[in-house]
């Protein structure tokens, strides 16, 4: 049973999407996703998770090809309203592990906040290598570390929260080979845990999100263009198919 059957995750909607930390109160975290993935994206794109489309959207000026996906027939409907007058957009749902129903390969698979929700971790991440070319990149944005799982984790369907030791396992299992593989967010990592192991927040205030996306994430891009750090808040894989 993948991790998408075996956990209730709360009703979908714009205020329940996890995916991507949405709204207005999260536009620099939005941004740093963004310039975290890009540089490793293609010019064909399968996006799992992709929620109501925001962030796939953002790909669109540089790709032929986009494909998004969803387990969720909410999230689903709304990714075909959104993308109806578009035919070089496919929209999927399907939950993993399961053989995906896509025809042509694609370059580059995206995952983010999607591999922790499910169980079978090296089944998914080796149907996703099904689809993609040799030498593409499968790229994966997870909540790092068990230490700052907590409440919220459970709430929202977390089967674990990952190390880069953990996720470079898993990625090994699956057969793919590891370009990037590094925890980032150490200020965020701080922050979650005061927060929600010491504070006993169990889902994120969005007046502390607002006050969170404005001061600690442009402190740790700019810290960590400098440093490496030991730890974060989210662990950040590319992994490559191999040929």
């Amino acid at each position: 049973m993948s991790g998408y059957d075996r956990v209730v995750q709360p009703a979908a909607g714009d205020e329940a999407l996890e995916n991507h930390l949405g709204g207005d109160e999260a536009r620099n975290y939005r941004q740093y996703e963004f310039d975290m993935v890009a540089p490793h994206v293609g010019r064909s794109m399968l996006e799992i998770g992709s929620g109501l489309g925001h962030f796939a959207e953002q790909f669109l000026p540089r790709l032929d090809r986009l494909v998004v996906s969803d387990f969720d027939p909410y999230c689903v409907e709304q990714l075909e309203k959104r993308f109806a007058d578009r035919d070089d957009i496919d929209v999927l749902r399907f939950g993993l592990p399961t053989a995906i129903p896509l025809e042509n390969k694609v370059d580059t698979v995206v995952l983010m906040n999607v591999l922790e929700h499910i169980e079978e971790d090296v089944a998914a991440l080796r149907s996703l290598a099904e689809v993609t070319q040799p030498g593409g990149k499968i790229i994966i944005w997870v909540p790092g570390y068990m230490q700052l799982y907590g409440d919220f984790d459970r709430k929202v369907g977390h089967v674990t929260r990952y190390t880069p030791a953990t996720l470079g396992r898993t990625v090994a299992a699956a057969g793919l080979d590891v370009d990037v593989l590094k925890p980032i967010n150490f200020l965020g990592g701080i922050a979650w845990w005061l927060a929600v192991r010491r504070g006993g927040v169990g889902y994120p205030d969005p007046r502390l999100v607002k006050i969170y996306d404005r001061t600690v994430v442009p402190t740790t891009r700019f810290i960590e263009r400098f440093v490496r750090p030991p730890f974060g808040q989210t662990v950040f894989c590319v992994a490559r198919v191999p040929f």
